[in-house]
């Protein structure tokens, strides 16, 4: 359905894209939005036949974070306002950041508040010129979520992190770039969701029981200690080392031909 806030498009290439789709409030998320978005990467997670994900949204902006107006009437009717947070943006991170498989964000235009921090969970950030990011919460005086604490000083460090949060200014594409928050910067706003997509299925082609399994190995250990990070990484190769793809690929190298990966 093209009314509904978040576009589902799977590909036989293994890519899934998920489109942000509210472009007249610059894809800011509502409750249906998140529900939405969130048990779709629930789904996602689970499901053997998607190998890659792209985050994209529609129109000129890419999620410009919380829909303020529905949270005004929440706040304004004595709902529970902030439930959102364990509702739905804990959930949504926590997914993202255990995501076996990889994302790639085609960051165009704006990403602001939850919406950066959403970008910040994926593993790959694709922006163009029209690309920035704004740590907004603060300006409506709330501390961050959806990870941002996690993520933002492991991208560009503490001291950046804290400017970045409590002064809430706006990163611009170059900039973004430049701090390591953009993985790649394309001449043209046009260019971000075909170079996304097309990483996307790079990745997809890719040995993605190993992709995971990196994935663990470096949440673990950015965190923990050389005995965590030795004891994953032995977990980690024994899965891998049990898996057809395994297998073809060394047979594959002794062959001298490419391998043929299909995620198991």
């Amino acid at each position: 359905m093209t009314d509904a806030p978040l576009l589902v498009e799977r590909a036989d290439t293994g890519v899934t894209t998920l489109t942000f789709h509210r472009p007249e409030s610059l894809n800011s998320l509502s409750v249906a939005l998140k529900e939405a978005f969130r048990d779709a990467l629930a789904e996602l997670a689970a499901d053997p036949a998607c190998r890659a994900i792209v985050l994209a949204g529609a129109g000129r902006g890419f999620c410009v974070g919380q829909d303020l107006r529905e949270h005004v009437e929440t706040l304004t009717s004595g709902g529970e306002a902030m439930r959102t947070v364990h509702e739905h943006y804990t959930p949504i991170a926590t997914l993202l950041g255990a995501m076996p498989k990889p994302v790639v964000a085609a960051v165009r235009g704006p990403a602001a508040g939850a919406g950066a921090a959403i970008a910040f969970l994926s593993d790959f950030r694709i922006g163009g010129p029209g690309t920035s990011f704004s740590m907004s919460f603060a300006d409506v005086g709330l501390a961050g979520d959806t990870g941002v604490s996690w993520t933002l000083p492991r991208l560009v460090g503490l001291a950046k992190a804290t400017e970045l949060t409590l002064l809430g200014d706006k990163v611009t594409a170059a900039e973004a770039y430049r701090l390591g928050l953009l993985t790649e910067l394309r001449d043209t706003d046009d260019d971000v969701l075909p170079a996304a997509t097309a990483l996307a299925t790079r990745l997809a082609a890719g040995p993605t029981i190993a992709y995971a399994q990196l994935k663990r190995e470096l949440a673990t250990g950015a965190g923990g200690t050389l005995a965590d990070a030795l004891a994953v990484e032995a977990d980690a190769q024994a899965i891998c080392g049990a898996t057809g793809d395994h297998l073809e690929a060394t047979e594959a190298f002794v062959a001298k031909r490419r391998p043929d990966f299909h995620g198991r």
